[in-house]
């Protein structure tokens, strides 16, 4: 079975702007913000994402403003996680806080567009199919996996008080 390309890459500096430009900012759910997704980088983005596809970036990955809507507009598009070698630190908390999973992977230039890639959130390990490689992401905690598996911030605090 042919398994089907599913990176998104981008470079480096990528910033919320980038991800959802700022005329779009009236629109508060995910759902609504995800068809405009960086719209002014990546225009056939939003029209050809596919659920579970996964965007890799280099360094500085959601610098800019503090704002929810960057990562809300990722989450709408339904992508499985965010591969980079570095994030912006409001970016990756706001990201953690509703649930997208992020993974800081120094390897992301051996990664290429329309590769397919397959990730371990536990271990950090990142498979590349295309060209038969893996690579070693920062894996993420258990306490925030567990706040990204609950779906965010909120929904993990409600089930920790059932």
């Amino acid at each position: 079975m042919i398994q089907q390309p599913n990176v998104w890459k981008f470079g480096d500096d990528i910033d919320t702007d980038a991800v959802i430009p700022g005329k779009y900012l009236i629109f508060n759910t995910e759902e609504e913000l995800a068809k405009y997704a960086f719209e002014g980088v990546r225009p056939e983005f939003a029209a050809k994402v596919k659920e579970g596809d996964i965007i890799v970036a280099g360094f500085n990955f959601g610098c800019g403003s503090s704002r929810e809507h960057a990562p809300l507009a990722i989450k709408g598009s339904k992508v499985k996680c965010v591969i980079a070698k570095s994030f912006a630190r409001i970016f990756f908390r706001n990201s953690i806080n509703i649930g997208v999973p992020l993974l800081e992977c120094q390897d992301t230039d051996r990664i290429g567009e329309g590769d397919h890639i397959e990730v371990d959130f536990e271990s950090g390990i990142i498979t590349n199919t295309t060209k038969n490689e893996t690579y070693q992401a920062t894996p993420l905690p258990d306490f925030v996996r567990g706040i990204v598996d609950a779906g965010g911030l909120i929904a993990y605090a409600k089930e920790m008080v059932q």
